[in-house]
């Protein structure tokens, strides 16, 4: 595994910001199987549990903790790690508590990607930078469409919309003061796996509902989204990453990673494949129109497939299903790190199966 992706992260300064989190904990895990330095710069976990505690992450990397919208120490630890790439995951991801906190998730999500690249700026050293933003980042019209790289930001709740400006701050400073270094963004679908427990997110609401033996409760049973497994994205991320440092012009741009068309799945089918998982357990629909969410949103991965021969490796049901095995695994008392360890290598072993370029040694 520490030969995937042409062998790029071995021995070099990787700074994760972002890496508390539910996605950026698994990349965190990832980069440190690869033999990268990795820096990460987030808040403290705001869940309990945290995927970041139970990997002891803090403990195998560089753990600073820090606010994204804090600029001057944000600064600093650029000025004292000197990184050669940076992922930058550091957001406020939740669109319903966008509603409640707009002028955070503007802060954070904007100003926050505005605070990172001042600080690649003055950074010699930074050679690539990815920014995970969101599928959401799109003018979502709600219709049979799958979003290409190339249609027009939008946003119609703060959270989305602060995710179509970010792609618009990228773009500028891609264009106006990062000419010769890579800055590229990558745009998720709706990421399920193992150890994430975020508020108002359909596994993680599942999960706590099935551990209580309760009804499970959903609030828009035909929307439509993406579903992807956890590692998908980040394998995304981790090989534009490498094929950047070996040719950052290329590769400056927008990428979609999300799942094959049959992932597009509504969220009553996610329900009903988790509850067959899990063993047993009950839901009830309570429609929920307070706040707007899109019904229907679906990626298109051509660009990806295409360029950068990247593909997903799971199908929507063994996504599922790692995910369920992930938390049985955890509720069991099971040797979390060992765990997910094995999950990345087993995924990796998949992709080399699939002969996907990234996986091949």
């Amino acid at each position: 595994m520490t030969n995937s992706f042409k062998n790029i992260y071995k021995g070099k300064k990787i700074l994760v910001t972002g890496h508390t989190g539910f996605k950026g904990s698994w990349l965190s895990l990832w980069l440190k199987e690869l033999g990268a330095e990795v820096i990460g710069y987030a808040l403290e976990p705001n869940t309990q549990p945290s995927l970041f505690k139970i990997l002891e992450l803090e403990k195998e990397i560089n753990h600073i903790t820090g606010d994204i919208r804090d600029e001057n120490h944000l600064k600093k630890v650029f000025k004292e790690n000197k990184p050669d790439i940076v992922f930058h995951l550091a957001a406020q991801p939740l669109v319903r508590r966008s509603y409640k906190e707009p002028k955070l998730t503007y802060e954070t999500n904007i100003i926050g990607t505005v605070n990172l690249f001042e600080a690649v700026r003055e950074t010699p050293s930074v050679q690539v930078v990815l920014n995970a933003t969101s599928d959401k980042c799109y003018e979502n019209k709600e219709c049979d469409y799958s979003y290409k790289e190339t249609d027009a930001m939008g946003g119609y709740d703060p959270y989305s919309s602060s995710k179509g400006a970010t792609e618009l701050v990228i773009s500028a400073y891609r264009n106006s003061f990062l000419k010769n270094i890579s800055v590229s963004s990558a745009r998720a679908g709706n990421v399920i796996g193992g150890g994430d427990w975020s508020e108002d997110r359909l596994i993680p609401d599942c999960i706590r509902y099935l551990v209580k033996d309760e009804k499970i409760i959903i609030r828009n049973p035909e929307a439509v989204r993406p579903w992807q497994f956890v590692l998908e994205p980040i394998s995304g991320y981790l090989w534009l990453g490498a094929l950047s440092w070996l040719n950052p012009k290329k590769y400056s741009e927008g990428w979609n990673f999300g799942p094959e068309n049959e992932g597009n799945l509504s969220v009553e089918n996610i329900v009903k494949k988790t509850l067959e998982l899990w063993g047993h357990g009950q839901y009830e629909i309570k429609q929920d129109q307070s706040l707007h969410e899109a019904k229907l949103l679906m990626l298109d991965i051509n660009k990806a497939k295409s360029v950068l021969k990247w593909q997903p490796v799971y199908t929507v049901s063994t996504t599922i299903q790692n995910t369920i095995e992930w938390y049985k695994a955890f509720y069991d008392n099971n040797l979390m790190t060992e765990y997910s360890i094995n999950a990345i290598k087993r995924y990796s072993l998949k992709a080399q199966e699939l002969n996907i370029e990234w996986s091949l040694i």
